[in-house]
């Protein structure tokens, strides 16, 4: 609970709390949520580690010099900010990462990242990273939500506002800095602040370097802190704020960030993602499949499909309607709703499969994908959904649902789809044990070499 003075910058009181936080402290239950956090952006940089984007953005930071971090897939270690850079932007790019549905920020591929870059630097048990990743979802959580989505609504990627002052606050707790030189660094992160949602346009890739750079931003600002760069203390809550420069009016509540600050615990609500695409189209997915598997559906049944979504998710996932229905490039399939619908209906499955070029050209996907619709309501809260199918034969199904909630068993399965891409079956097993049993750790070399040892295989 925070009992800081109610007139002290809401940074200063967000970093009191998170430089006292200790793994003792924190509720049993999210014990074991940061280990399914861990494991599952493990997986994600795993994954991605061969990728065209995984290799430009490791070869940058291989170029940066020595360094006590690991980079997935290199035997070399960098400085912490460009270990964090690359393995942020190798987390992000499958867009297969977690999400907080209230602000659509994606915590996992900027918090782990960092924690396991300034804990492997500075030598850190795993009980501490773990304390540094509850902290920094639960840091995430609360600054994000009180801006919602006004961010996108107003073009701007929120996970790129928000990743540089999360990545400080992170940085600054592994680095033992006291509260006033996290609030410094907050302040500092809180200019390199920004991402546009121009990449939805052309399926270009900036929307990953959002991440990276937020995280580099971080960990630098942290950096400059600790040697006494100073940095505006009013950052999130003073004049010229964060919000106010990105929002506008109306004004955001931020004395909301730390209401039950330690007693209610919001960090808990980032959504693991089961799919790997925008996570407002997971509900669809989800319908999609049922109903496929109720009705037996066969595409050529299916005369049209209309999805309801809510407005501020229309010009995500459903417009410019040729793109979303016929994508040119994978970024923009991950962000297609009707490309989604189709390829749940055809395959019965949505994986990393359904984004390959050949799986996204087929005659059959295209034109099912030609044939799904949408309209919008208010009413479509959160990551819930509605779908109606009307069939060949006049009959029309309308069901109505929310995404499906991840689980152990299903994350599991999820790190083994990704970490096996790149390690044999025995090392992958070996390093979800090593993620189960971290608070016990002394450190993170056993993770951190099972990172450096990935390869294609």
């Amino acid at each position: 609970m925070v009992s800081a003075a109610a007139d002290e910058p809401v940074s200063i009181r967000l970093a009191g709390w998170l430089s006292r936080l200790n793994w003792r402290s924190i509720p049993v239950e999210d014990h074991d949520l940061a280990s399914m956090r861990l494991l599952d952006t493990l997986g994600l940089i795993l994954g991605a580690s061969q990728s065209e984007a995984a290799t430009i953005a490791r070869d940058r930071a291989l170029q940066s010099g020595a360094g006590r971090a690991s980079v997935v897939g290199s035997d070399a270690r960098v400085p912490a900010e460009w270990a964090a850079f690359a393995n942020g932007i190798i987390a992000h790019c499958l867009d297969y990462d977690d999400t907080f549905p209230d602000s659509v920020v994606h915590p996992g591929s900027i918090v782990v990242p960092v924690a396991l870059a300034i804990g492997e630097q500075r030598g850190s048990s795993g009980a501490e990273i773990l304390t540094s990743i509850v902290g920094g979802y639960e840091i995430a959580a609360r600054i994000a939500r009180v801006g919602g989505r006004r961010f996108h609504e107003r073009g701007f990627h929120a996970s790129g506002i928000f990743a540089p002052v999360v990545g400080a606050f992170v940085a600054g707790r592994l680095m033992r800095l006291s509260a006033e030189s996290i609030a410094a660094a907050v302040g500092l992160a809180a200019s390199m602040s920004g991402g546009l949602m121009a990449f939805l346009a052309d399926g270009s890739w900036s929307k990953w370097l959002h991440i990276g750079w937020g995280n580099f931003g971080g960990i630098l600002a942290a950096q400059l802190a600790e040697g006494g760069f100073r940095g505006p203390a009013g950052a999130l809550d003073g004049r010229h704020n964060l919000y106010d420069a990105f929002l506008g009016l109306p004004p955001v509540e931020v004395h909301a960030i730390t209401a039950r600050l330690g007693e209610r615990w919001l960090g808990e609500g980032a959504l693991f993602k089961l799919y790997p695409c925008a996570h407002v189209i997971h509900p669809y997915i989800d319908l999609a499949l049922a109903m496929r598997a109720e009705l037996a559906l066969e595409p050529d049944a299916v005369r049209r499909v209309i999805c309801t979504v809510a407005p501020w998710a229309v010009p995500i996932v459903c417009e410019p309607a040729a793109e979303k229905h016929h994508p040119a490039t994978t970024l923009q399939a991950v962000a297609s709703l009707p490309f989604h619908v189709a390829a749940a209906i055809v395959d019965g499955r949505v994986d990393l499969e359904t984004l390959s070029e050949s799986a996204r050209n087929r005659p059959a996907l295209t034109a099912l994908a030609g044939r799904v619709g949408y309209i919008v309501s208010a009413d479509i809260e959160g990551f819930t959904g509605r779908i109606e199918i009307e069939l060949e034969d006049g009959r029309r199904i309308v069901k109505e649902g929310r995404a499906a909630e991840a689980n152990i068993e299903r994350i599991g399965r999820k790190f083994r789809s990704l970490a096996e891409r790149v390690l044999p079956p025995k090392r992958a097993d070996a390093l979800a044990l090593a993620a189960s049993q971290f608070a016990e750790a002394e450190n993170a070399h056993a993770l951190t070499a099972i990172l450096r040892a990935a390869s294609a295989s």
